[in-house]
C-alpha cells in the first residue's frame, strides 16, 4: 500500500503541506480541517502528510474514542474498514511501513482541537496514529508530539462515535476517515 515514493518524499525535504482536510463518514459526518505545525514537529508533520497523500489513511478507523479526551485514529496497517481482512480487535495495534520517529515534544499545550501523535510507552514510537483532543489534557503537555491544530470542523470531531469503557475500544461499526487530503 505504501509506496518507496512515501518513503523518498520523507528524504527529500520537509513537508511543503500546511494542513489536512478529513473526510469523516459514520455517526460524524463532515469535514474536518487541521492545520499542521511543520514547524513544531517537522519529521512528524512530513510522515503524516507523505502517508496522506498516498492515501493511505483513507478508510481508516477512529479505533479509540474516549468522551471528554480525545478520539483516535491512523493506523494504516490494521485499521483500514475497506481491507478484506479488517477486524476492530486488531485496530490500533500497528502503524505503517515508515519508521517510526524520534520525539519532537514542544511547549504547545494540549487544548480542546489539538492533535497529537500516539505512541507506545517509548517517547521515540510515533508512526503514523493520531488524537484529537475533545477537551484540554495538560498531563499530556511534554510527553506527546503535538502535530497540528482542528481550524473548521470540530462539531465533527465533537460526534464522533464514543468507545466503551477506560480505553475506549470502538464496538460495532467505527466511524472512519473516508477521505484524507493534503492542503497546501
Amino acid at each position: 500500500m505504501r509506496s518507496l515514493a512515501v518513503l523518498l518524499s520523507l528524504l527529500a525535504g520537509p513537508a511543503l503541506a500546511t494542513g489536512l482536510q478529513i473526510e469523516v463518514a459514520g455517526e460524524a459526518n463532515g469535514t474536518i480541517t487541521i492545520d499542521l505545525l511543520d514547524d513544531v514537529a517537522p519529521k512528524h508533520v512530513a510522515q503524516i502528510a507523505a502517508l496522506a497523500a498516498d492515501g493511505a489513511y483513507d478508510g481508516v478507523v477512529f479505533h479509540r474514542v474516549i468522551d471528554g479526551f480525545m478520539a483516535q485514529t491512523g493506523d494504516v496497517e490494521f485499521g483500514d474498514s475497506t481491507d478484506a481482512g479488517f477486524s476492530m480487535r486488531m485496530a490500533g495495534r500497528g502503524g505503517s511501513d515508515l519508521p517510526d520517529l524520534p520525539a519532537e515534544f514542544s511547549k504547545v499545550p494540549y487544548d480542546r482541537g489539538v492533535v497529537g501523535m500516539a505512541r507506545s510507552q517509548n517517547p521515540n514510537s510515533a508512526n503514523s496514529q493520531f488524537f484529537i483532543m475533545f477537551a484540554p489534557g495538560y498531563f499530556l503537555n511534554g510527553q506527546y508530539t503535538v502535530v497540528g491544530r482542528v481550524t473548521d470542523g470540530m462539531q465533527v470531531v465533537d460526534a464522533i462515535k464514543r468507545g466503551e469503557g477506560p480505553n475506549g475500544s470502538v464496538i460495532g461499526t467505527p466511524d472512519m476517515m473516508k477521505k484524507v487530503t493534503v492542503t497546501d
